[in-house]
């Protein structure tokens, strides 16, 4: 009776190891095999990144002044004033009237400026 105790307590603790081991690699191969069934072209689409988008180009209207030592564009309508990105092109229309074009960073409030055009 003792030696089936002392066998039973010492194998006891290898065979759980043993079968957590298995249920573990089974999960886990599993997964990895789910994730690359499941949607073999993921990897081979490259993502576009928002702001490329053709949905993301959008007008605004203001005028182009001087904030410190900024160019920006302010929109008295709307009370807002956006940063620009283009302090070049900004800078010949300065205190005028224009039409800008360009993708609104809203994190920042800057406009990626595509074109700027006189109202």
């Amino acid at each position: 009776m003792k030696k089936t105790q002392f066998a039973f307590s010492t194998m006891l603790p290898a065979m759980a190891l043993t079968a957590a081991l298995c249920f573990t690699s089974q999960s886990t191969f599993a997964q990895s095999t789910y994730d690359s069934s499941r949607n073999p072209t993921a990897q081979q689409q490259p993502m576009q990144p928002d702001d490329q988008t053709a949905s993301s180009v959008k007008t605004f209207s203001g005028k182009i002044m001087k904030s410190g030592d900024k160019l920006v564009l302010t929109d008295i309508t709307k009370k807002t004033t956006y940063q620009l990105d283009d302090q070049q092109k900004a800078q010949d229309f300065l205190n005028k009237s224009v039409k800008v074009t360009g993708v609104l960073d809203v994190s920042t409030g800057t406009i990626r400026v595509n074109a700027i055009e006189p109202v």
